[in-house]
C-alpha cells in the first residue's frame, strides 16, 4: 500500500549505508570543505571511485561543491544535514556506547571536537551548562537568545558576539553524540567556537579533534566550573 505522505526513508539510508560515502560524510562533518582527492584517501578509493560517490552525494543534496580552478571542494550542504548525520551515529552506537568510546583516538574526540562549525564533546557540553547559569540563555521559539549576564558573561571572555541575522538560528540545542547530552550549535555556537580558537585558548588537532591549550586551562576552564564567574 503506497503511503505518500510518509518520510521518505529509504533513500537517505541508501546513501548513507554504503561505507564509502559514509567515511566521507564523518569525515566532513568538521563543516569545512574537503577535496576529492582528499576524500579518496580517507575513504580509500581510488579518485574516479570517489567521483561517482561524491555525485550520489551532490544528487541527495548531502553535499555541495565549490569548483576552484582546476579542483573541486566539498563540504556538508547545511547543519541539517550534520545533525542527522549525528542521530544515526548515536543510533548506531547506542548497544555499545561505553565500548566505543573507550579507545584512546575516540576519548580525544569525546573531550572536545568541532561539528560543522561548532564546538562539540564533553568541553562543549560544559560550555553549554555555563551558559546556562544564572539565566545567560532565555529561551525562545527557535532556541535561545542571550541575557544581558550572558552577553557580559562572553564579553569577560573577549568576546563580542554578533546581533541575530535572519539567515539561520542565532542558538538551539544540538545532542552531543559522544556525550548524550546537549550543546549550543547555531550562530552563537559558531561564533563561540571561532573565538576560542583565535584566541589561543583552544587548538585544532588531526581531523575533528579539538585540545585545550595552556592558556585555555588558564583562562577558560575555571570559568567553566564557576571558579571565575
Amino acid at each position: 500500500m503506497s503511503t505518500p505522505h510518509e518520510p521518505r526513508l529509504a533513500r537517505v539510508a541508501a546513501i548513507v549505508a554504503d561505507p564509502t560515502r559514509s567515511r566521507m560524510l564523518a569525515y566532513l562533518l568538521s563543516g569545512e570543505y574537503a577535496s576529492a582527492s582528499e576524500l579518496a584517501q580517507i575513504a580509500s578509493v581510488t579518485p574516479a571511485t570517489a567521483s561517482g560517490h561524491l555525485g550520489k552525494l551532490l544528487d541527495a543534496r548531502f553535499v555541495v561543491c565549490e569548483p576552484r580552478g582546476r579542483h573541486r571542494y566539498y563540504r556538508l550542504a547545511d547543519a541539517e544535514v550534520a545533525h542527522a548525520l549525528e542521530a544515526l551515529a548515536l543510533v548506531a552506537e547506542r548497544d555499545g556506547h561505553d565500548r566505543a568510546w573507550a579507545h584512546p583516538e575516540r576519548k580525544r574526540l569525546r573531550y572536545a571536537r568541532c561539528c560543522y562549525g561548532h564546538l562539540a564533546g564533553q568541553l562543549a557540553v560544559s560550555v553549554f551548562d555555563a551558559l546556562q547559569r544564572e539565566e545567560r540563555l532565555r529561551s525562545t521559539p527557535s532556541g535561545f537568545e542571550l541575557s544581558d549576564s550572558g552577553l557580559q558573561w562572553l564579553q569577560a571572555l573577549g568576546m563580542n558576539p554578533g546581533s541575530p541575522n535572519g539567515r539561520r538560528r542565532f542558538a538551539y540545542r544540538c545532542l552531543d553524540w559522544s556525550e548524550r547530552r546537549d550543546h549550543l550549535a547555531g550562530q552563537l555556537g559558531d561564533e563561540i567556537y571561532q573565538h576560542l580558537t583565535k584566541v589561543g585558548w583552544l587548538r585544532r588537532t588531526d581531523g575533528r579533534a579539538v585540545e585545550v591549550t595552556v592558556r585555555g586551562e588558564r583562562e577558560l576552564l575555571p570559568r567553566l566550573s564557576g571558579d571565575a564567574d
